[in-house]
């Protein structure tokens, strides 16, 4: 049964799948299913409300779903989907653009940006809630909430499922979000890049932090068209502590039995000019006569271009339109949710967990070429960073895109003498007063003063 809304409601964003609690996603589910249990019975849940669609990128799955959502629903929806046809082809910044739109155009936004971080942006600058529906190559949360829907409904369960990523898993925004949301549900990662094409480092290492899930080799057997010698098969767990650390140095882990093949396609448009993607994996019928997939359900967030085959899409255990079938009620769900119109029982995630951020005006740089900060953001953004692990150095990672670094030397805001991050001097500066940098090259462009220790 819907919950009312309470008297006050509090704006709330989804840039990241961590915007949500392990629970509240669970809750979202059942919503979803009384949603979908009849699409045309919510017509006047959220009358009066409009949406607002501005991608700054080509979509037609994510936009249509959410307005077909919005719409079923009973609001309004007002749409961006052209860049030539926007004020962005005349230089409007991002900030601007969601706080002309949000407000009185519209009562929630819906953003998909080509620079990593934007939507964290749009959250910041915007007076009502955004929705990340891709930002560059960093998440695509809502892709992530329908596929862990489907899985739930397809398994019953998502802890202790064994799911197979495969292809490119650099690039793919809808992977790292599902890897951050797969872990904390239980479900263990086996990962098949293609080669060159690897988890990006700050995605493990996230991982690692927020989840302990390590990474150890893996094997597979024989998979035609995915598995080959030329791939770097990774286990990710954190549910064999004891066992993991025994299979990364004596050797592999053997996955018997997958439950899920997630395929994505080549990111071509965020690939450099140098990148090449011949012999990329395809899922093919040989690939599912293998003893190992005999019960695995094929994913794709779509669109597909040759990674999977057509022959394919009359398997039952093919689940891809599926996946963009539930799309439309887990973001009914969702938006009714964001709008104030059901009420969640379960409790927020704590997001005061999270360190203060430390400026970065006159020292740090988002390493991230495609991180916001460094495009755009370089006009009105002060960069922003967060302390992630208080490990010598001390690692940061930006506010925006995730990217981490190591900050090797701390300079004092006052006295603008700089130290080694492990100097005794270091200590005595309180942690309001510090300045990171990652060089004393950094440092000194800044003008800082290089004090030996």
């Amino acid at each position: 049964m819907m919950r009312p809304l309470m008297a006050e409601h509090v704006k709330r964003d989804l840039v990241s799948i961590g915007d949500l609690s392990t629970a509240e996603i669970l809750e979202l589910f059942h919503h979803a299913d009384e949603f979908r249990a009849n699409l045309h019975a919510w017509s006047d849940l959220c009358r009066g409300a409009i949406m607002a669609t501005l991608f700054f990128e080509p979509s037609t799955r994510t936009r249509l779903s959410f307005e077909s959502a919005m719409l079923r629903l009973g609001g309004g929806v007002i749409s961006a989907a052209d860049t030539e046809s926007s004020s962005r082809a005349k230089g409007e910044s991002l900030a601007d653009t969601v706080r002309v739109v949000g407000g009185s155009y519209a009562d929630i936004l819906v953003v998909r940006h080509p620079e990593d971080g934007a939507a964290r942006v749009a959250a910041r600058y915007a007076t009502v809630p955004v929705i990340n529906g891709g930002d560059g190559a960093h998440e695509h949360p809502t892709q992530t909430l329908c596929d862990l829907y489907t899985l739930w409904k397809e398994k019953g369960r998502l802890q202790g499922l064994e799911v197979v990523l495969c292809g490119d898993l650099r690039y793919s925004r809808t992977i790292h979000s599902f890897c951050y949301a797969l872990a904390r549900f239980g479900a263990n990662i086996v990962t098949m890049p293609y080669p060159g094409f690897e988890l990006p480092d700050y995605v493990l290492r996230r991982l690692d932090r927020e989840f302990g899930v390590r990474a150890a080799s893996a094997s597979v057997g024989d998979l035609p068209g995915l598995a080959d010698s030329s791939n770097a098969v990774a286990y990710l767990t954190a549910s064999k502590p004891h066992q993991l650390a025994l299979f990364t140095k004596l050797g592999n882990v053997e996955v018997s039995r997958i439950d899920a093949i997630y395929m994505t396609r080549a990111q071509l448009e965020r690939h450099d000019s140098q990148d090449t993607t011949t012999d990329y994996p395809r899922v093919t019928p040989s690939t599912l006569r293998a003893a190992s997939t005999k019960d695995a359900s094929i994913m794709h967030p779509l669109p597909r271009v040759d990674e999977i085959s057509y022959d394919l899409d009359d398997d039952p255990r093919s689940i891809y339109f599926r996946q963009a079938e539930l799309g439309v009620p887990m973001r009914m769900a969702l938006m009714a949710f964001l709008l104030g119109k059901i009420q969640l029982r379960a409790k927020q995630p704590d997001l005061l967990s999270v360190s203060p951020g430390i400026s970065g005006g006159v020292g740090l740089r988002c390493r991230n070429e495609k991180c916001i900060t460094n495009n755009e953001g370089v006009r009105y953004l002060e960069r922003d960073f967060r302390l992630r692990e208080k490990t010598s150095p001390p690692a940061l990672s930006c506010a925006f895109c995730e990217s981490e670094l190591e900050a090797r030397f701390i300079g004092h805001s006052a006295s603008r003498i700089v130290h080694r991050h492990n100097a005794a001097e270091v200590r005595q500066i309180k942690p309001d007063n510090r300045v990171y940098f990652e060089s004393e090259a950094q440092a000194e462009a800044a003008g800082f003063t290089w004090q030996a220790t």
